[in-house]
């Protein structure tokens, strides 16, 4: 499939059925971006999709109409590559990094040394 968008007529009665349909739709696979336009309640979704399966998954929330599929512009693609591009070259990659353990001194005396001591493991 290419890259394609959708543009759907939804009727939304409040914040809650927004979230809710943003919820759903950002949840297929193949989704790029999600788009609400709350005053013309029109929905924008942009990416590798099956109209009518975007369709079929929104009319159990609300009413929706497909008003418009075309291919999405190649400009967008391009730019999520140069941020992508632009993020790799901000972060460094991780160094490996050497786990160097160092004991605790230690002192090993005789009993001679201690001549008080008055314990002796023969």
């Amino acid at each position: 499939m290419t890259m394609k968008k959708i543009v759907l007529k939804v009727e939304l009665h409040g914040e809650r059925t927004r979230q809710k349909v943003m919820k759903t739709t950002s949840g297929i696979s193949g989704v790029e971006s999600v788009n609400v336009d709350m005053k013309d309640k029109k929905l924008t979704v942009t990416g590798d999709i099956d109209p009518v399966k975007v369709v079929e998954k929104l009319r159990k929330l609300c009413h929706t109409e497909i008003v418009s599929v075309g291919a999405a512009k190649e400009s967008e693609k391009k730019e999520d590559k140069r941020i992508e591009n632009i993020a790799k070259m901000i972060v460094p990659p991780p160094s490996s990094y050497s786990h160097v353990y160092y004991a605790p001194p230690y002192y090993v005396g005789t009993v001679d040394g201690y001549p008080n001591s008055g314990c002796v493991i023969c």
